[in-house]
């Protein structure tokens, strides 16, 4: 029966377990602690992100409110531009006012030195220039007014310079005058006119003699007649001449208008896109920049929280590993490399939630591992009560292995025979232990009813068993291997994998 595994489930006796309630105790208040300090250091940190959260809320909404004031300032300088140009267009409108009514005094004050201005009509229109000026003055654009105003002055009829008769010498000098009045043109704008009119003069000069007065009077009329007619002509020449040049000096201004206007319009609006697209591109620097902001916030949220779990994490992880029992950590350490992983890629939300991953799952994990160290602890202890029992049996220690899970000893006895011991945990933590023996003499290998014995090495194991402290330390069960029939005549089947641990 040398090479058959022989087991025995192990319980803890009262003393030992009541330590180990004491200690799962304490490790629980730890536990606790540590979770409320990493609790407080969350919240913490929660506090100081929410503060920076603010302070670059309060940032962005300065930059705004600088963004508004900037085009708040521009709107009100495009206002002022207008506003200037009106100014300027009224100003200069004001400034042709200004040179038509000029124009008209000169032509009132011509009037009165030609001798129209005798009756009160001429006053008249000087008092009509009077209000026109005020007008002009106090910001009002006159518009067609001044040029009725001239119209009423230029169509103003030669009056006489008298009632009562006069003498030959006087009527003739007053003709002349009116012909002077004409002007230094009226010959070219009018030549034939004013050739009539010399000529008829002439005539009349000659016609002054005393003895001549009939034919003086005759030709009297005559040549007020070609005067008045000469003087609408050239007016009208005049008139024409001048309303030409109005409308020429209308045209090109209305043209120089109307180019000023387009290119001040072309300007203007290119003025405006170029403002709405620097608009846009702050406003798009400005989201580009709240953004930048909000990313690095959480990436250093995500960066502070994992550095306050990132230790107790990776220690979870290795003891279990040291444990034999990696599945305890696997999904920490999985989390733990997808929040290093999004902080290298700068993914805040995929950081932040494995961060948040690993913070819950932590507590259960240390709970876990907790259990995990309280066997194999109990397994030390339980190695460390089995090699001084069977070395106090005779046994020579020959060495052993932590494989984890489980320890593997070796031991040897005086007669060459060989003691492979596993000291396992079954699935709820109970201790187990597994003998593999080999090359003991005293085996008998078949029972009369052919049932496997092994008389002698079952008592020294139990002997052994026996030695491993009792209340204050284990209990073994019954020692049993497969084939050692029980009393109630069933066979017991060893436990989990116990049936692939056979001696060399």
């Amino acid at each position: 029966m040398s090479g058959s595994p022989k087991y025995s489930t192990v319980r803890m006796g009262a003393a030992y377990a009541a330590r180990e309630a004491a200690q799962r105790r304490r490790r629980e208040e730890q536990r606790r602690a540590r979770e409320k300090r990493r609790a407080a250091e969350r919240a913490r940190l929660a506090r100081e992100a929410a503060a920076r959260r603010e302070r670059a809320r309060a940032e962005a909404e300065r930059r705004r409110a600088e963004l508004a004031r900037k085009e708040a300032e521009r709107a009100a300088g495009r206002a002022a531009e207008r506003d200037a140009a009106v100014a300027r267009a009224r100003a200069e409108q004001g400034r042709v006012d200004e040179r038509g009514l000029d124009e008209v005094r000169d032509l009132l004050a011509g009037a009165r030195r030609s001798g129209a201005g005798a009756g009160a009509g001429v006053e008249a229109l000087e008092g009509q220039l009077a209000r026109l000026r005020e007008r002009a003055a106090g910001g009002e654009r006159l518009g067609g007014a001044v040029e009725e105003l001239r119209d009423r002055v230029v169509n103003l009829s030669p009056a006489a310079t008298g009632d009562g008769p006069q003498d030959s010498a006087t009527v003739l000098a007053g003709l002349e005058r009116r012909l002077s009045a004409v002007g230094t043109d009226g010959a070219a704008l009018d030549p034939d006119g004013h050739r009539r009119c010399t000529e008829l003069l002439d005539q009349l000069r000659a016609a002054a003699a005393p003895d001549r007065q009939v034919r003086f009077e005759a030709l009297r009329g005559t040549v007020e007649h070609a005067l008045a007619r000469h003087a609408s002509v050239v007016a009208q020449v005049r008139e024409a001449a001048r309303r030409e040049s109005a409308e020429a000096r209308q045209r090109e201004a209305a043209e120089a208008a109307r180019q000023e206007s387009a290119e001040a319009a072309a300007a203007a609006e290119e003025a405006e896109r170029a403002r709405a697209a620097a608009a846009e591109r702050e406003r798009a620097e400005e989201a580009e920049r709240a953004r930048v902001a909000a990313l690095e916030l959480a990436l250093a949220e995500a960066g502070e929280r994992l550095g306050a779990v990132r230790a107790p994490a990776q220690g979870v992880v290795d003891t279990a590993a040291e444990l034999g029992d990696p599945g305890i950590g696997d999904e920490i350490g999985d989390a733990l490399g997808r929040a290093t992983a999004a902080l290298a890629a700068r993914s805040a939300s995929v950081a932040l939630a494995a961060v948040a991953e690993v913070e819950g799952l932590l507590p259960d994990a240390e709970r876990r591992l907790d259990e995990l160290e309280l066997a194999y602890q109990r397994r030390r202890d339980l190695v460390e009560a089995l090699r001084d029992a069977m070395t106090g049996e005779g046994f020579a220690f020959e060495g052993g292995e932590d494989e984890g899970g489980s320890f593997r000893l070796h031991f040897t006895r005086p007669t060459g025979a060989t003691y492979e011991t596993t000291v396992a945990s079954e699935d709820d933590g109970t201790p187990l232990l597994v003998y593999h023996v080999d090359g003991e003499p005293d085996v008998t290998l078949y029972a009369p009813q052919d049932e496997p014995v092994c008389d002698a090495t079952e008592a020294l194991l139990e002997r052994v068993h026996g030695a491993l402290g009792g209340a204050e330390g284990f209990v073994p069960d019954e020692l049993s291997w497969d084939g050692k029939p029980p009393p109630d005549r069933r066979a017991k089947t060893l436990p989990h994998d116990t049936h692939r641990r056979q001696a060399p």
